[in-house]
């Protein structure tokens, strides 16, 4: 761990050096125009994913046991509960 905190404290002090000797500056992208749209497409575009697979198909991660006729006069045999209930259910 001395080694690593040494290491760090030369590099900081010093900086790194280029043994090829070229500019480094001019390989250099700005963060905010470059990333920023990036991100933004990908957001975009996952966007319009969910969008698809809500409207066009909503019923496609339902649990198929929505889909049956309820009977009010018969209890289930094994009550399911959503997945993000079932931390609850396994006490």
């Amino acid at each position: 761990i001395m080694l690593i905190m040494m290491h760090l404290l030369f590099l900081h002090q010093k900086g790194s050096n280029n043994p090829l000797g070229v500019n480094s500056n001019f390989y250099k992208i700005k963060f905010h125009i470059y990333f920023t749209l990036k991100d933004f497409v990908g957001f975009i575009i996952l966007f319009y994913l969910l969008l698809f697979i809500c409207l066009e198909t909503p019923y496609l991660l339902s649990d198929p046991e929505n889909f049956l006729m309820a009977n009010p006069m018969i209890t289930p045999i094994h009550i399911q509960p959503e997945w993000y209930f079932l931390f609850a259910y396994t006490i």
